[in-house]
């Protein structure tokens, strides 16, 4: 029997537990707490859709995905209101990769084509996408994205699922004028903040033909469909995996099919995907 549809997410509370100052002043390495929690309600805004229950990391094996040791309130079972935690990217990945040119069906006339995106661009919901000074034209862009929930090598099409643990919302952040001279991408993809992500992910979404879309300071641009894209999940995950090993909690972005717009420090950045939700972040100049 296939499992029913959630959400998951990973969550920071709002109030530290009361040994967690001194235990950073003891090691100031220590990670700060994250746990993950689970909602099986069909609306999200409800009541019920607010509140959540603790659960096991849905990452086995990752221990950057851990989750922090139980505390009181924070047993798995225990149920948190969503106004008692704040909203975290939904995983801690090894890798973050988005697939090249894969904008519509025009994409299958050229080779499958990945890229690369530094696991240290990934930001939360409500963080600050950070745009240094000089960088140029700056555009988000909206994507529905895989996460993944095992390791997972050389996959065929009529495996490629098991190794997806559900769907969240990326955005894709690119600088424009470093994409046209850097051949890689790299510095324009991977700037810090330039990979929000969230707010939580979705399990068994039908992903097929959804909305995606961006909303730039209250105006909502023009959307499109996960069924524009040129190559498909399944195809995007047989390919990456012919060539590297996906890990627990990996990102994958799939493709831009939408209109996006020039971002600037003090606005505000909005990306849709139908069935998921919103994920929201501020702009801001980067110190």
């Amino acid at each position: 029997m296939t499992p029913p549809a959630q959400r998951i997410a990973r969550v920071r509370p709002v109030a530290p537990a009361p040994s967690s100052a001194v235990a950073r002043d003891a090691n100031p390495n220590e990670l700060p707490e994250q746990f993950f929690v689970a909602n099986l309600a069909a609306d999200f805004a409800s009541t019920a859709g607010r509140t959540w229950t603790v659960v096991e990391s849905p990452f086995p094996g990752s221990r950057a995905n851990a989750g922090s040791p139980g505390r009181k309130g924070w047993e798995p079972g225990s149920e948190v209101s969503e106004a008692s935690f704040t909203f975290l990217a939904p995983s801690v990945p090894a890798n973050v990769l988005g697939m090249a040119h894969n904008t519509g069906q025009a994409g299958r006339n050229l080779p499958a084509q990945a890229f690369h995106k530094a696991a240290t661009s990934v930001i939360g919901p409500g963080e600050a996408i950070e745009l240094p000074a000089g960088i140029g034209l700056v555009e988000p862009e909206a994507e529905l994205a895989v996460v993944v929930g095992r390791a997972a090598k050389n996959l065929t099409l009529e495996n490629a699922r098991t190794a997806v643990l559900g769907y969240t919302i990326g955005n894709d952040v690119t600088a424009r004028n470093r994409q046209k001279s850097d051949e890689l991408w790299l510095s324009a993809k991977s700037q810090d903040t330039f990979t929000p992500a969230g707010p939580w992910i979705v399990t068994g979404l039908d992903h097929a033909d959804l909305p995606v879309g961006v909303v730039h300071n209250n105006t909502e641009l023009p959307a499109a469909s996960t069924a524009d894209l040129g190559w498909k999940v399944d195809e995007i995950l047989v390919y990456l995996t012919s060539f590297m090993t996906l890990h627990p909690g990996d990102l994958v972005l799939t493709g831009f099919p939408a209109a996006s717009a020039g971002i600037r420090p003090g606005d505000t950045v909005t990306c849709r995907v139908g069935g998921i939700g919103e994920l929201t972040n501020p702009v801001t100049t980067a110190s």
